[in-house]
């Protein structure tokens, strides 16, 4: 019973196959609907990124998490911003919220974020902060695709 349960676990949020005995159209429905449920999850703590990406948000969510089971809804957002750049694809708003963290708090993609305690710089897509004291604050906004920065300077 406890496999069958893991091969149906697998198949539901880590894009296992499906199991014996379950209709695949039902099953892909049930995937699709986890997904965009942990999008919205995941948009929860990562605002500026899905805000960024716009009505693109569900689909580029989906296409990079159908392959991998959670890590919690903050290290996903971390993970697929980290890919989008790495990619030379993250928006803006999501550059600036992606420096922001990195500033902040201490990431490796494999154990829980730690809050950073010494000085540190976050940068991505252009955008620099700077956390100080526990403080973190942007210093420069990221480039935008019209050449100018958030306030509308060069």
């Amino acid at each position: 019973m406890a496999a069958r349960q893991a091969e149906l676990v697998a198949a539901l949020v880590a894009g296992g196959p499906v199991p014996p005995g379950f209709a695949p159209a039902p099953l892909a429905a049930a995937r699709t609907a986890l997904l965009r449920k942990r999008a919205g999850v995941v948009a929860r703590h990562w605002p500026l990124l899905a805000a960024g990406l716009g009505a693109g948000w569900p689909a580029t969510f989906a296409t990079w998490a159908a392959g991998r089971p959670t890590a919690g809804s903050l290290r996903d957002g971390w993970d697929l911003a980290r890919a989008l750049r790495d990619r030379g694809e993250l928006p803006p708003l999501g550059a600036e919220e992606l420096a922001i963290r990195e500033a902040g708090a201490r990431y490796d993609g494999r154990r829980s974020p730690r809050p950073r305690r010494l000085p540190a710089i976050g940068r991505a897509g252009g955008a620099v902060a700077v956390q100080v004291g526990g403080r973190v604050r942007l210093l420069r906004p990221a480039r935008r695709p019209d050449g100018g920065s958030a306030a509308g300077t060069a």
